[in-house]
């Protein structure tokens, strides 16, 4: 017998099926001589034996077609194979046995069919027990030995020539047999070896599945599990009538940690981010990572506390992170929607959750934010503003307004802010802050600047030589090299002295790409304009950021001025210290009252910038106003209710 666990195993299967078939034909041949023979030979031979040989013949049916349990391992089948041997080898020496006693009963016809009996017996036997051939083998010799003795000894020539003719007819079937088993061991073996082919190919490609769904860096689902396992999510949810919440997380301050510290160190502490939150992944909370610092959320559970859950783990994300021998802490903001209120499709509810995400980041970052009917109608004015937008003629409908920069020891206007107004015919006036982002977000942006940028070159024609115009750059802007190269071609093709121009850029703008502004900047620097850094202090400063920027100057955020005391005025005079051992130049941003204007005097501070000081006006207006203030701050009664 095989030692092959698959060969024995396929070899009990095979005998479950043909078994019961073979015992099914000796109860047929059986009852069938039984019945010729009824009136010749004794009843024990014709009663009693042949339903002794069915009953049990029934039973090995019974058996086989319905055994107690399938063996469930090789050894458990190899008994019953080895069981099975034996059995076929002793109930084929009974019933050739039984035969052959009824031979010498009857005449030619009745003996006839005793050996068509013993013929057939051993026909079916070799047949059903193909493929388990020892059993096969034994039953063949157990009934054509006797069989042939008999026949033989009956010294009858039509006799012994059945007999060889059985012999002969025998031994090409046991050759049949061997080759059949043969050919049912090799077919066994090739299905194993196909079957663990099969296997193989199908773990490569559960593998290769679960790569294309797993983030390399960070080892959490990545963007395609999550858009796969959201749509899985809203049909079953649509099924059930239940609800779900989709969040967006986003790391606050990454970037400029990766830009300082290298993308390596970056990687690192994205893994480890990744890291916790995989820690936190259930069932109920998914996690993936979609891309740079941006990690993405599905909340079966609890789905109406969603904002409490992301900001809990908003706090685990903030827990300080040990890099080498570095302490590194990050922030971290999110923003939330709700299956299926906010959305009933994978686009609509992971849009809702973006732009809840990028209305915390503007407003309140740190916290995490559930998309409401405020948002919606946000969206709504968002998408008639940008449907204005590619409507828009930009040379008709921009226009520019002047602000003062005011030396504090002269009390003169030195430099004029460049304001950008838009008037829409369909939305009426549309401030910057609004339209400024929507441009960007349609790919707009050069034409807005290249609109402005000829006003503001037009203004600087009609301002005194003293005079100095700031124009804003966009964070779309210092990282075009087509705007940029617009820029200097227009300085150079309208013949304007560089040292009257100044670019303003806002930190967060330089974050888009801090190498490809820093090109940017020095460009513009190298021919002779200034390079102010606007809203300092709101967004990512650091002295070590500070001295890798070609900046000339900085304009201190409004928010450090909103009170004379305390925590504000030491900071102003940090950054007034700071300012001055960088050897930059500074200018206060959002003076609305006498009392902040002494202040930064006081601090000394040498330019400032504020409603008290001038408001923006059109160009005609500036030149009306422009340099008549008195010495002392009290002579103007301007509202306070800012810029």
């Amino acid at each position: 017998m095989s030692d092959e666990p698959e060969i024995i195993l396929a070899q009990y299967r095979e005998i479950t099926r043909q078994v019961p078939l073979l015992y099914s034909l000796l109860i047929v041949n059986t009852a069938a001589v039984a019945f010729t023979h009824r009136q010749f030979a004794p009843p024990v031979l014709t009663y009693v034996m042949p339903a002794g040989l069915c009953l049990v013949s029934l039973l090995r049916i019974l058996k086989w077609q319905f055994p107690r349990k399938e063996p469930l391992d090789v050894a458990a089948a190899r008994a019953q194979l080895k069981r099975s041997i034996v059995f076929a080898g002793g109930f084929g020496l009974i019933a050739v046995l039984w035969a052959l006693s009824l031979g010498r009963y009857g005449g030619p016809y009745e003996q006839g069919h005793v050996a068509l009996y013993i013929s057939i017996t051993v026909i079916a036997c070799i047949f059903c027990l193909m493929s388990l051939p020892q059993a096969a083998l034994l039953g063949c010799l157990l009934v054509t030995g006797p069989y042939l003795a008999y026949y033989f000894a009956q010294q009858s020539t039509v006799w012994s020539a059945i007999a060889i003719n059985i012999a002969l007819v025998s031994l090409v079937m046991i050759r049949i047999i061997l080759n059949s088993f043969k050919a049912f061991v090799e077919l066994v073996r090739s299905q194993r070896d196909m079957a663990a082919k099969t296997a193989e190919a199908e773990r490569l490609g559960e593998e290769n599945a679960r790569l294309a769904m797993t983030d390399s860096l960070t080892g959490l689902p990545n963007r395609r599990y999550f858009f796969t396992r959201l749509e899985a999510a809203i049909e079953a949810a649509r099924d059930t009538d239940t609800r779900f919440a989709v969040g967006v997380l986003d790391l606050d301050r990454f970037k400029p940690i990766n830009d300082t510290y290298g993308h390596v160190l970056g990687d690192r502490l994205l893994a480890e981010v990744g890291r916790r939150l995989s820690a936190l992944a259930s069932s109920d909370l998914i996690v993936a990572r979609l891309g740079g610092d941006e990690f993405g959320i599905i909340l079966f559970s609890e789905c109406d506390t969603a904002a409490a859950v992301g900001e809990s783990l908003c706090r685990i994300i903030c827990h300080p992170y040990k890099v080498d021998e570095l302490r590194i802490t990050i922030g971290c903001s999110g923003g939330f929607a709700i299956f299926p209120d906010a959305g009933q499709s994978a686009h609509a509810l992971f849009d809702r959750s973006d732009y809840a995400l990028y209305h915390v980041k503007s407003e309140e970052r740190g916290r995490c934010a559930l998309f409401s009917l405020e948002h919606e109608t946000r969206i709504r004015s968002e998408r008639a503003i940008e449907a204005a937008l590619q409507a828009a003629d930009f040379d008709a409908e921009l226009t520019i307004h002047l602000q003062p920069i005011v030396d504090l020891a002269s009390m003169r206007t030195t430099t004029a802010e460049i304001l950008a107004r838009w008037s829409s015919p369909v939305l009426g006036q549309v401030p910057p802050h609004i339209f400024i982002p929507a441009a960007e977000r349609l790919g707009l942006m050069q034409r807005v600047t290249q609109a402005l940028f000829g006003q503001a070159l037009d203004a600087l024609a009609d301002l005194p030589e003293s005079l100095h115009i700031s124009f804003n750059l966009s964070a779309h802007d210092i990282v075009s090299p087509d705007t940029i190269v617009f820029l200097l071609n227009e300085i150079r093709r309208r013949g304007v002295s560089p040292a009257r121009l100044t670019f303003e850029l806002t930190e967060t703008a330089l974050m888009r790409d801090f190498d490809l502004a820093i090109v940017g900047m020095r460009e513009l620097r190298d021919i002779g304009c200034g390079i102010v850094l606007d809203d300092f202090g709101t967004g990512y400063s650091s002295l070590s950021y500070l001295r890798r920027l070609p900046v000339d100057k900085v304009k201190v955020d409004r928010s450090f001025v909103m009170t004379t005391e305390g925590s504000d005025k030491e900071m102003l005079a940090a950054i007034k210290g700071l300012c001055d051992q960088l050897h930059l130049r500074c200018v206060v941003e959002g003076i609305e009252s006498p009392s902040q204007l002494e202040l930064v005097r006081s601090l000394g501070y040498r330019e400032a910038q504020g409603y008290l000081l001038g408001r923006p006006v059109v160009l005609a207006s500036f030149l009306a106003e422009m340099g008549n203030y008195p010495d002392e701050p009290s002579y103007r009664s301007v509202g306070l209710s800012g810029r």
